[in-house]
């Protein structure tokens, strides 16, 4: 069986741009930067898991409506099993090479990747609105060192939202308050996400 091949960049590029821990805002100094093709490129997923030379772009996308924020919990089959049993507000994935075997992903490719990943997991039957707030990167833990995060807000006109996929159980919306009520029981992404909710949605 094939490996599954996934879009790194290189840890070296990360810190060149300038390395943080936490959210960073300022999306145009990066992102740009991390989808030039020549600054990515995918490699098989199980070295990648374990290098913390190369970083994995992840879409980590919250979905909200009227300041509620979608929430789940990762079922066993959840295909990050050192996330399993942990609570989320990031619907979101690996970018792959697809059926095109492309060597690089620009931003046209990745926005067209993080649109088909959130609704193979969520069946969405409203309209949205994309927007790209923030940069996530959390060095403290063995997960965390291998990936960053590219924090999407999916604006919804209703709530309107149901699961596809079997790893996610108990989805639903949930204010503000009760997110840090969970906090302990999240994610660490998601832990970072519910700290900044308020910044994350000041510019919708």
């Amino acid at each position: 069986m094939t490996d599954e091949m996934i879009l790194v960049v290189r840890r070296s590029l990360f810190e060149q741009l300038g390395a943080f821990q936490g959210l960073n805002f300022d999306v145009q100094h990066y992102l740009p930067a991390l989808l030039a093709r020549e600054n990515n490129f995918f490699t098989p997923r199980p070295a990648a898991e374990t290098n913390p030379d190369l970083k994995q772009i992840i879409p980590y996308a919250l979905l909200v409506h009227e300041g509620r924020v979608l929430h789940y919990v990762r079922g066993k089959k959840a295909g990050e099993t050192r996330l399993a049993a942990k609570g989320s507000v990031g619907i979101g994935g690996h970018m792959n090479d697809g059926d095109e075997h492309l060597f690089a992903l620009d931003m046209d490719a990745y926005l067209a990747g993080v649109q088909r990943e959130v609704t193979e997991e969520l069946n969405i039957q409203t309209r949205f609105s994309n927007h790209i707030v923030a940069l996530l990167n959390d060095d403290s833990n063995p997960v965390g060192q291998v990936h960053l995060g590219v924090v999407h807000i999916f604006k919804l006109e209703t709530d309107q939202v149901t699961k596809r996929e079997q790893m996610i159980t108990q989805l639903e919306f949930l204010t503000r308050e009760e997110l840090v009520a969970r906090r302990e029981n999240l994610e660490s992404w998601s832990q970072i996400c519910v700290d900044n909710l308020e910044r994350l949605q000041a510019n919708l």
